[in-house]
């Protein structure tokens, strides 16, 4: 100021500029401010008294900060609710303040951190301090945030968190700042994952190159002027703007000599009391107001408020994705008057994710997940149901997808140290971007990772080994019980025992010619084969025996009829239930033990309704009664599928997911398991995502497209059809429908009959025995036989119809009358008895005792000198009587027979007058 100045042109921060603006209005030297931020971090307001009056002499030549506007703009565009500001401890976060306030009031979640300059131990100090389900809820926020810094320190940053799992894929960060050149915007993609969009403060550039350096009479060199110049890409806004405010007084300056209106430069000095401004002051801020150029920043000119109105920001962005080094492209841009200028919408997650790569970690699990081929050098395929609908989902929305199985083949569980396992480990650390298989939706993993909606219900079922049907020989007794074919045996017994004592106290009448009695055996036996319908041969005439009888054949009516019905359903329709129908019947035995995967959902979830004081069904706590013997070790297992080999080849029932209970039992080749299980579904099967992914909405609005278009109940019947090989409800292999018997069947009706034609046969031998030994021993006194009496009636009426002549002579012995027994002879007083043989003309063959010596020949004279009979001459002609099986005499119904010489025996001296009844029985 001594040596005189024109104006004072300053690049200074916020804290100085107060200083110059006093002394520049005091001296009315016209003051171009050009601010500048510590290191490249973003500006805030320097807050600079503006005012109307003639002793301002204060023009920004930087735009003001717009900060506030862009972000609340592109939030607004995102549709952000909850996320973070990160800001370096260079800025003042007061520059933001007026956006905090808006978001505030729209109901945003908005968090702030300060970054500090040693990221490293910032980052493990989090770690550090943090319980796992703070550090969740941590990476929840990290999912969106927005960073507020110089260009060097989001670099570090974006690294730190990149290396240490903090964030995914599916992150999208916003970085703003406007000094950030295009080699910052190279390395912080490279450096980034998931979406980046940065802002930052652009300049048009003409679309003739040969113009670029041409700022109307003003030659600008190249190494300023051309973008691709390495040393143009790394100077800072700031500079650009000094050199455009040179270039603006030189302007002026050139405008004044022109105009011959030129003051000299003023020599002041603030020690003297008595220094006054400088008169040109004025007139000079006058001229450089009015003026303007066009230079490296673009038109630089000067409202009537001091401030330079021209001011442009570039959006650019990148899509969602976790390779590095991906591309950049401009989405759009902003500026005071027309707002922004473009769409943020990302459309690759509408309908589109075509060149998006997915890691996609898996479990085995059939027929969700399985090895559809596995070449040595070449990845594994798989299919299954699960893999069915992330194709559907690939096809549609253009993914793809790399898989692999989870290292320790579990579904994931929380650790004791708060980390979790197995395929939600996976997710949760960042390793995999989805993860699907039989995998169930519960409260515990959902506070870890996303789900989409459920592609499939789910509910717990009970795998069991199907009982070996055994053959029945004696099916044909099924119908009856023991004790009901116990009282039918006894009725038998007791009617049989009835009918004989009421024709023994009230004798029948039997009519002449019958050949039956009335004992205990032939009642017994005419009861039997009327209950078998089979009829009788023994005449009941008493009423009371027909009174019995009739109530006898009515019941024998109602059982036969009953035992016919009831046996037809037997052999048509064999329904052999198992015990086991339902989680409940399972839970109160214990013949069967049981259990599950350890450390699985169904695990956990028995654990919790069983320890639950609060549960009202007591299943539950049985159930983990039984599952938790010995911790967990002796009924549980460590996969599926060694619980599905126990059940097969042991007494054993595996508790799991009823889908993959039912897709085993349906493609068992042995057909050896059956399932049962709650109809219910609680839960359902869900693909899993990390947390906050982008993907989930896309994905569920997917699904549910598939399950309203039908496509999705294709897929289930494609692993679930609903005519499988097996049955899997039926415990045993029944037959649901009537058919052909079999023999086995009725392989009990064969076995009685032989056992009867067996029987039988030991009784024939029996009887052959007994009669022959019974033949050869000397008859007893009280032996009384009986003859044939159709063997008799045949040979008489043979002899009697032989010729036609009147009657046919014979010779002594041609007739044998056999086998007519003579065990001892009659007296001469029981002769008037059997008189009525006297005078036929029949020769009697007689049958007698071996110690007589004489057998089954016509006695001789020489030996019928000794009988006793006397001499019979005479003749008498017709029937004779015989003695009848019962004692009594009747007449034969032979014919009246011709006259046949009596040849009569004499006597052979022997005393027979001790036994006057005993004689000849025919």
């Amino acid at each position: 100021m001594n040596q005189g100045i024109l104006a004072l042109v300053s690049s200074i921060g916020c804290t100085s500029a107060g200083s110059l603006q006093s002394l520049a209005d005091a001296m009315h030297i016209p003051h171009l401010f050009i601010q500048r931020s510590t290191a490249g971090t973003p500006r805030s307001g320097c807050g600079l008294t503006r005012s109307n009056r003639n002793d301002d002499y204060t023009l920004s030549v930087r735009p003001p900060v717009y900060l506030n506007e862009v972000i609340l703009r592109v939030v607004t565009e995102y549709a952000w609710q909850k996320f973070i500001i990160f800001y370096d401890s260079e800025y003042d976060i007061r520059g933001i303040q007026e956006f905090l306030d808006k978001v505030s009031q729209q109901g945003m979640d908005v968090a702030l951190q300060k970054v500090e300059n040693n990221i490293n131990k910032m980052i493990t100090t989090l770690f550090d301090t943090m319980r796992i389900e703070e550090l969740n809820r941590y990476r929840d926020t990290l999912r969106r945030a927005i960073l507020v810094m110089n260009p060097a320190t989001a670099k570090s940053f974006i690294s730190e968190v990149v290396e240490t799992n903090l964030v995914a894929f599916d992150c999208h960060w916003i970085i703003i700042n406007e000094e950030i050149n295009d080699v910052d915007v190279q390395e912080l993609v490279r450096r980034s994952i998931g979406r980046l969009t940065i802002i930052r403060q652009t300049f048009p550039v003409p679309q003739n190159i040969s113009q670029r350096c041409f700022r109307g009479n003003h030659r600008i060199s190249s190494s300023l002027c051309d973008p691709k110049d390495p040393f143009a890409q790394n100077m800072e806004i700031s500079n650009l703007y000094i050199y455009d405010t040179v270039l603006l007084l030189a302007n002026a300056f050139h405008k004044k000599l022109e105009d011959r209106k030129w003051h000299s430069m003023a020599s002041l000095s603030c020690i003297r009391k008595n220094s006054k401004p400088w008169q040109g002051g004025r007139s000079m801020l006058e001229t450089i107001k009015k003026g303007g150029v066009n230079g490296l920043t673009g038109d630089l000119e000067f409202g009537e408020n001091g401030g330079n109105p021209n001011v442009h920001f570039e959006i650019l962005g990148t899509n969602y994705g976790e390779e590095l080094g991906r591309g950049v492209r401009k989405l759009g841009c902003w500026n005071p008057v027309t707002g922004l200028n473009g769409s943020l919408t990302d459309k690759k997650l509408e309908n589109n994710m075509r060149g998006v790569v997915l890691r996609v970690v898996t479990v085995l699990e059939e027929p969700f997940v399985m090895v559809s081929e596995n070449v040595l050098g070449k990845p594994k395929k798989y299919q299954g149901f699960s893999i069915d609908v992330l194709d559907a989902l690939s096809n549609y929305l253009g993914f793809n997808y790399e898989i692999y199985v989870a290292p320790d083949h579990k579904y994931g569980s929380p650790q004791e140290d708060g980390t979790w396992n197995g395929l939600v480990g996976e997710l949760v650390f960042k390793r995999a971007d989805i993860g699907i298989s039989a995998l169930t939706i519960t409260p515990d993993r959902e506070n870890v990772v996303d789900f989409t909606t459920r592609y499939m219900d789910y509910s717990v079922g009970v795998l069991l080994r199907r009982a070996e049907k055994t053959v029945d020989m004696f099916a044909c007794l099924a119908p009856f019980d023991l004790s009901l074919w116990a009282c039918i045996a006894g009725t038998v017994l007791l009617v049989g025992l009835l009918v004989y004592l009421l024709n023994w106290l009230n004798p029948p009448r039997l009519q002449m010619g019958s050949m039956t009695s009335t004992t205990l055996y032939n009642s017994m036996w005419f009861v039997y084969g009327s209950f078998v319908q089979q009829g009788g041969e023994v005449p009941y005439t008493t009423l009371a025996t027909r009174m019995m009888m009739g109530a006898w054949w009515l019941f024998a009516l109602i059982v036969i009829s009953s035992y016919t019905a009831n046996l037809a359903a037997f052999l048509t329709i064999t329904r052999i239930e198992s015990s086991i129908q339902s989680l409940q019947d399972l839970s109160k035995q214990t013949d069967i033990p049981y259990g599950t995967v350890l450390d699985s959902a169904v695990y956990q979830h028995v654990r919790m309704k069983g320890l639950n004081p609060f549960e009202r069904d007591s299943m539950y706590s049985q159930m983990w009664r039984m599952i938790n013997r010995s911790n967990g070790s002796e009924n549980n297992v460590l996969e599926s599928q060694a619980g599905i080999q126990k059940v097969k080849y042991g007494n054993y029932a595996f508790v799991w997911d009823a889908a993959v209970l039912e897709y085993v039992a349906i493609n068992d080749p042995d057909c050896s398991f059956y399932t049962v299980g709650n109809t219910v579904a609680d839960r359902g099967y869900g693909i899993a995502l990390q947390h906050g992914s982008p993907y989930r909405d896309v994905f569920s609005q997917r699904i549910l497209e598939l399950q309203q278009s039908g496509d999705m109940d294709i897929l289930k019947h494609k692993w679930w059809p609903k005519n499988g090989q097996c049955d899997l409800y039926s415990s045993v292999d029944a037959k649901q429908k009537g058919g052909a018997l079999d023999i086995k069947s009725l392989a009990g009706v064969f076995c009685i009959l032989a056992a009867g034609i067996v029987l039988s046969c030991l009784i024939a031998v029996l009887e052959t025995w007994w009669s022959r030994r019974k033949g050869s021993r000397v008859p007893s006194k009280e032996d009384d036989k009986e003859i044939d009496l159709e063997h008799l009636h045949r040979r008489v009426n043979s002899l009697c119809t032989d010729d036609d002549s009147p009657h046919k002579q014979f010779s002594t012995s041609s007739i044998d009358l056999t086998p007519l027994d003579i065990d001892t002879l009659p007296t001469r007083q029981a002769l008037e008895q059997i008189s009525d043989f006297r005078n036929t003309h029949i020769t009697t063959t007689t049958f007698i005792p071996e110690q007589i010596q004489t057998l089954s020949r016509t006695l001789s004279a020489k030996a019928a000198s000794g009988f006793a009979f006397g001499s019979v001459p005479e003749h008498r002609t017709g029937p004779f009587r015989h003695r009848a099986p019962n004692g009594g005499f009747f007449r034969s119904p032979i014919k009246t027979m011709s006259s046949i010489p009596y040849q009569p025996t004499p006597t052979l001296g022997l005393n027979l007058g001790n036994d006057p009844d005993r004689g000849t029985s025919i």
